[in-house]
């Protein structure tokens, strides 16, 4: 399989990095096409892949095409593509906010996915999600999920939410960063050194994200669990309420998914 990159910025890096040590991918069958000659030689020499500006060399061979440019300069980028694009070839668009609809009177001929993955995907602990067009077969959605899988996890979802899944796990982990941020000023003040601080909090919210994916309780259960009556927790549990920490974290999810809709009508 030939997988070729349309942009190589961060998001095509954590991809590249996940399937890149994967048994049924050499790296020298992944190609990234960008703009900018610095960009691909630093992703050449990292990942021991083909980076250059331009895709004329890879393009009508690919496979695989993953569009990863920003939306404001998609369609640009797609105009240059589309004629040069095999038959065959699964195009694969991980554009936020630009529709299968779209896509798919770009490339007609061609089985068109959607994906939405997030930045985790560079330490093999991403979450994507996959909306498949009218023209993708089962076989065509399996190599999409081994692409994304390889470095975390996946799931088949319809178009109509991806701006929610953009709003929740595509931005989410920013989100988390803050948190884990803000809980590490916390250790901080309270006398912790810093790099101490922050080792405790990130590992904090992994073990607890790890609990919930394989204990598959409800998160409300999972931390009853560690609120005792009169105890630490529900001290700071009460505070966070009190703060409105839960409205402000779903009010905003729902603006970057209403972020994501606008951008969609653009």
């Amino acid at each position: 399989m030939k997988i070729g990159f349309i942009g190589g910025g961060a998001m095509t890096e954590a991809i590249v990095c996940g399937i890149s040590s994967q048994p049924w991918i050499k790296p020298q069958d992944i190609y990234v096409s960008d703009h900018k000659e610095d960009r691909c030689n630093y992703l050449k020499e990292k990942y021991s892949i083909n980076a250059i500006v331009g895709a004329q060399s890879f393009i009508k061979t690919a496979d695989v095409v993953i569009l990863a440019i920003k939306p404001q300069t998609a369609f640009k980028a797609v105009d240059e593509i589309k004629d040069s694009v095999d038959a065959g070839a699964i195009i694969i668009s991980i554009i936020a906010g630009l529709a299968l609809a779209d896509l798919e009177k770009s490339f007609p001929d061609n089985p068109v996915i959607r994906v939405m993955p997030n930045t985790p995907m560079a330490v093999s602990a991403g979450m994507s999600a996959i909306a498949t067009g009218s023209k993708t077969k089962k076989a065509d959605a399996n190599i999409a999920e081994r692409i994304f899988s390889s470095a975390g996890q996946a799931v088949i979802v319809e178009e109509k939410l991806m701006d929610a899944v953009s709003g929740l796990s595509g931005s989410g982990p920013a989100f988390i960063f803050i948190l884990i941020d803000a809980m590490s000023d916390a250790g901080v003040r309270a006398g912790l050194k810093r790099d101490t601080a922050v080792k405790l909090a990130a590992q904090t919210v992994f073990g607890s994200a790890k609990m919930v994916l394989e204990t598959g309780m409800h998160p409300a259960q999972l931390r009853d669990q560690v609120t005792s009556p009169g105890g630490t927790t529900i001290e700071g549990v009460h505070i966070m309420e009190q703060r409105g920490v839960r409205g402000a974290m779903i009010d905003a999810i729902t603006a970057a998914v209403e972020k994501s809709k606008a951008m969609g009508k653009k």
